[in-house]
């Protein structure tokens, strides 16, 4: 086994709950990022592998771009962004047994390495986890693809759309008479990176134990199928196809979406007496009375009679006087807030969910990014480091993580190896 180098003063030493782990990132895209970067905003030094002249692909994933002084698009796409901030960029040419020999360097001296090229990809590189693991048994080696690494779809590429498509959400999102509709942002591969941050966090608690790292084989569609909860619940305990309700409810009755007369509001009724309370400041205490709609359970049978009666009885005034008058009477509401009210919301401000970082290719020297969900009362989230520029940090880790002197980085570079 390989001797891990420790971090000395030039790494990331900033603490955090993961401070000392050491990530390998070798995937691009979203699933793998939106992991990676969570394990970097937790104090992880998360190196990322990329491609020379190329990168990762979500870097020209625009416009949006970041702008320079001049109002200009450079290199950096919005959407790059949005997952690779705390880490630093290592160009490394895969095709090239060097590079290769240089990325096994690398994970010898990592934790953790997490890739999602297709099903075996890695393999033709000696940097799948059945080579690896002769050398580096402690490395927990996590590997997202659409389909997982066995099974009859196993070789196919998996992108968030089709997942969406083919893991049911799309059947149950979508007006009820319209087409089926995927949601807004790519979720499918999200909720997989954070399973993936969740089975890498538990591989390397089990490893203080066992001293022993392990393959993780996460996929797309499986998680995509693990987070239908209550709606892939309610098919597989009465076998019905759950149909689409726009903005309905499949188990409670209120709960969408109801038009007021400038706007649109979301009114979340979860019990029988917060339903009483919605009638009586509507000023139809009857509803409440009716056999019919006086229980969840009867209001969810007759969810097609009684919610054409809610939406004319909130259409008749603004949305002030829903959200402020049921705010008063415990009955939940919220508005339909749009992307900028989202970040102008003084619940969200509050909560930092915009953050900004320097950046040297922004015009106004910083880009805004979204802040780190997660609140610690001691061991905080931080933000060490924006999005890396392509390459920003080869010679910096190269030097750092694998101890070679700036002749044999130039000597690198001039064979086109980093």
């Amino acid at each position: 086994m390989a001797e891990r180098r420790k971090p000395d003063a030039g790494g990331d030493t900033t603490g955090g709950p993961l401070a000392g782990v050491r990530v390998l990132d070798l995937s691009r895209i979203l699933a793998g990022p939106t992991c990676t970067q969570l394990m970097g905003d937790l104090g992880a030094d998360v190196i990322k592998v990329e491609q020379p002249g190329a990168g990762d692909d979500t870097r020209r994933w625009g416009p949006p771009y970041v702008q320079d002084a001049a109002g200009a698009d450079t290199s950096e796409s919005a959407y790059y962004l949005c997952a690779n901030r705390n880490k630093r960029s290592v160009t490394v040419d895969l095709a090239s047994e060097e590079g290769q020999a240089l990325v096994r360097r690398l994970a010898a001296q990592n934790d953790v390495l997490i890739e999602n090229f297709k099903v075996g990809g890695l393999a033709k590189y000696g940097l799948d986890y059945a080579t690896l693991r002769e050398t580096c048994p402690e490395l927990v080696y996590c590997s997202i693809s659409g389909f997982g690494q066995t099974g009859p779809y196993a070789k196919w590429a998996g992108y968030d759309f089709l997942i969406q498509a083919m893991g049911g959400i799309m059947s149950i999102t979508g007006p009820a008479d319209g087409d089926p509709h995927k949601v807004g942002v790519g979720i499918a591969d999200v909720m997989c990176g954070m399973y993936a941050c969740v089975a890498i966090l538990a591989a390397l608690r089990e490893r203080e134990s066992s001293g022993e790292g392990q393959h993780i084989d996460i996929a797309l569609l499986d998680s995509q199928v693990s987070w239908l909860i209550n709606a892939g619940l309610n098919y597989l305990s009465s076998r019905e196809t759950p149909r689409r309700l726009g903005n309905g409810h499949p188990n409670i009755v209120p709960y969408e979406v109801f038009p007021a007369s400038d706007g649109y509001f979301a009114l979340a009724v979860g019990n029988d007496s917060q339903f009483r309370r919605f009638c009586e400041f509507a000023g139809r205490v009857e509803l409440a009375d009716d056999p019919r709609f006086s229980t969840n359970d009867q209001r969810v049978r007759n969810r097609d009679t009684l919610v054409p009666l809610l939406r004319e009885v909130t259409a008749a005034r603004t949305r002030a006087h829903w959200l402020d008058g049921l705010a008063d009477i415990h009955v939940p509401c919220g508005p339909v807030n749009d992307i900028r009210e989202v970040f102008d919301d003084p619940q969200v401000r509050h909560r930092e969910m915009e953050i900004s970082m320097p950046h040297p290719l922004a015009g106004t020297g910083s880009v805004d990014l979204i802040g780190n969900p997660l609140k610690f009362s001691r061991s905080e989230v931080n933000y060490r480091r924006a999005p890396p520029l392509l390459g920003e940090h080869t010679e910096e880790v190269l030097a750092e993580v694998l101890g070679l002197d700036p002749g044999e980085i130039s000597a690198l570079r001039s064979r086109g190896v980093v």
